[in-house]
């Protein structure tokens, strides 16, 4: 072989030599490099703290009248006004103590809660609400306006009430009351 034809060889063995360098001992500490600039994860914080107990209202119907009755009742308060909403509607569907007649069917269950803010509050049910309950005209009204006033009537920052059902709208519950916009209160169905 002649002195150029080495030259051009050795030349390609060191840049050879250079690039495997590069490849795997670049890359191993730019890998090192990543891993040190990535944030480390973070100890589990506690649970944000409850602010405690609320007095909240519930409104439910009786046997006697067409009008709502209203029960108080202590319950937890939770980190936002979502999940205290949610657990007025769950006290709302777990029924009366003072055997006054739940608004909804006990196998109801709540899917979501979301507020927007014009003060609206969505209420999702599940199918249970329409599916398990005879709704008359009286009884539709009672029912839709019990979840209504206990929740504008409990948390000021709700002004409507809009029920939805398996995560979308319903034109009514059982034939006799628009549920297709939100619904402002109606402190003239609470008896007196």
């Amino acid at each position: 072989m002649t002195k150029t034809k080495w030259l051009v060889l050795a030349g390609l063995v060191i840049i050879l030599a250079v690039l495997v360098f590069i490849f795997f001992w670049g890359g191993a500490q730019e890998k090192a490099g990543r891993e040190a600039e990535s944030p480390s994860p973070k100890a589990p914080t506690a649970p944000p703290e409850t602010a405690g107990t609320r007095r909240i209202t519930l409104f439910f119907l009786s046997e006697d009248d067409d009008l709502l009755h209203p029960e108080e009742r202590e319950v937890l308060s939770g980190p936002s006004l979502t999940d205290d909403l949610e657990t007025a509607v769950i006290e709302l569907i777990k029924g009366s103590a003072k055997d006054l007649v739940p608004p909804f069917p006990p196998e109801t269950r709540v899917r979501q809660i979301f507020v927007t803010k014009d003060g609206t509050a969505y209420v999702d049910l599940t199918k249970e609400v329409t599916e398990n309950f005879a709704y008359g005209s009286s009884s539709e009204m009672s029912a839709v306006y019990a979840l209504v006033d206990t929740l504008t009537f409990n948390f000021k920052d709700i002004k409507k009430v809009s029920l939805l059902i398996e995560g979308a709208e319903r034109e009514t519950l059982g034939g006799h009351i628009d549920l297709s916009r939100p619904l402002a209160p109606q402190y003239s169905l609470i008896a007196k």
